[in-house]
């Protein structure tokens, strides 16, 4: 199952569906409305104009769909939802490109301004739908004959677990759920499930389960009496990129957390760990990697000067780079400027704090201004990190604040960011202590997370920044 074909196939044929509309539409126009407004017949003649919008429009109507999170979730589509939206997003589309491209043509009546826009409103959305419909339905056949098929972690193994199994495998139409195996939790009957499929251990393990199994889909299958057991295990799974579903008794518990949804006899729900709108969450990929190329061109003077300082000043490199914790808990390394002497830890990591030898006076400077900073804006533009969101901290760090703040690894559901609310109020972390203070903003953020929140936040980081009074 390639997703990266999937998504390959909706842009081609997203592309195709808004050439070809423009192509029909622009001989629609030069063979039907403007005759009408000169009384001859006008030459169908394909200008410079022509093939720039035939370009351009397509790559335009593209760029909408992602932002309005069409091309996520690729293989699990409803054909009805998938109308309604193809609808609405051709709505909106033709009304710019009317308003943009067509109020100033030359027509005979008002009339003919209503013929344009109706036929391009038919033209794209409906071959846009046709092609979309062919290639979903498609793949939902495939679904419902096994050709496709996402891999399945049921948690829990007692009577529930055993009575969703038996569903889902039994369905006419499968829901496409492929169960690879179970994990089991305390005071459950393993042999219930243990006769079907392999139990793959405790809920201890289920991290490096999901990783190693490569775990699509998480159907939780706990008992009425289990509930206490299920913040521990959300604390996990939702930290992951994974489908999770839950059994219809856990609605009350998760109010607020799910939406209701239904997989054919088998009615589930679905708990979400998305935590924007597709289309915010979109916007906010957009703008990081357009504002932060903006920024490498603004800064990149800055950069030269601040690497002739450290390079002429003190003995090292200009950069260094660290391993830090990212998004679903992945590894990656961050670029900074140095602002340390070489070889500040000695191998044992250690917090900078206040009137910290190891940091050079080229290094206060930039600390307290954030320009130390500047290199991350490749580690967002390649999408290890956002402009906002939580800072990311080192392993050995982080298994010190979950022994205090378990809730803290709710943080890697979100790209880390360059800066953040617990930044703008604390600035760097001398000590665990102080990671602790800064974690309720953070994770406040994580609650309010919104395009108008990250403005604020940057708009407050670059008054630090300028002040100077950063830590």
């Amino acid at each position: 199952m390639n997703k990266s074909a999937q998504v390959a196939k909706y842009l081609v044929f997203d592309f195709l569906a808004a050439a070809i509309s423009w192509i029909l539409f622009f001989i629609y126009r030069k063979t039907v409305i403007e005759p009408q407004r000169f009384g001859i017949d006008i030459p169908l003649e394909f200008t410079t104009r022509f093939y720039l919008g035939l370009i351009i429009i397509p790559v335009a109507w593209i760029t909408v769909y992602y932002i309005s999170g069409f091309y996520k979730n690729i293989f699990r589509r409803s054909r009805l939802l998938e109308l309604g939206q193809t609808f609405f997003t051709s709505l909106v589309g033709v009304v710019v490109i009317f308003f943009v491209l067509i109020l100033d043509d030359f027509v005979d009546s008002y009339k003919n301004y209503y013929q344009l826009f109706f036929t391009l409103f038919m033209l794209h959305f409906g071959l846009t739908y046709l092609f979309r419909l062919i290639i979903t339905t498609r793949t939902i056949h495939k679904i419902h004959k096994r050709k496709i098929g996402f891999n399945t972690l049921i948690i829990g193994s007692n009577e529930n677990a055993l009575k969703i199994y038996n569903e889902m495998i039994n369905q006419v139409r499968p829901a496409g759920n492929k169960f690879i195996g179970f994990v089991s939790v305390k005071n459950n009957n393993d042999a219930l499930l243990g006769k079907l499929i392999p139990k793959l251990g405790q809920v201890s393990d289920i991290a490096n389960i999901l990783e190693t199994r490569d775990i699509e889909e998480v159907v939780i299958a706990l008992e009425t009496v289990e509930h206490e057991r299920l913040s521990e295990i959300l604390t996990i799974v939702e930290n992951r990129q994974v489908t999770i579903w839950g059994i219809p008794d856990l609605y009350d518990f998760l109010s607020g957390m799910v939406k209701t949804n239904t997989i054919y006899a088998s009615p589930l729900i679905k708990i979400s760990n998305g935590l924007m709108p597709g289309w915010q969450e979109n916007t906010k990929r957009l703008l990081d990697v357009f504002l932060s190329l903006i920024a490498v061109i603004i800064f990149f003077p800055v950069f030269i000067a601040l690497a002739i300082i450290i390079k002429t000043t003190s003995k090292g490199p200009v950069f260094y780079k660290q391993e830090r914790i990212g998004r679903f808990g992945k590894p990656f390394h961050i670029f900074k400027m140095r602002s340390m002497i070489v070889d500040a830890e000695n191998g044992t990591p250690a917090l900078s704090k206040e009137n910290d030898s190891r940091i050079t006076k080229i290094g206060k400077f930039m600390r307290k201004t954030h320009l130390d900073e500047i290199p991350q804006f490749f580690n967002v533009i390649i999408g290890d990190m956002s402009l906002v969101g939580p800072r990311p901290e080192r392993q050995f760090y982080i298994e010190q604040i979950v022994k205090k703040a378990p809730h803290y690894t709710h943080l890697h559901k979100l790209r880390p960011g360059i800066t953040s609310w617990g930044q703008v109020k604390y600035g760097y972390a001398s000590n665990v202590d102080e990671m602790l203070e800064r974690l309720p903003y953070d994770m406040m953020y994580l609650k309010n997370i919104s395009l108008y929140i990250d403005f604020k936040i940057l708009i407050y980081t670059i008054m630090v920044s300028v002040k100077g009074s950063g830590k």
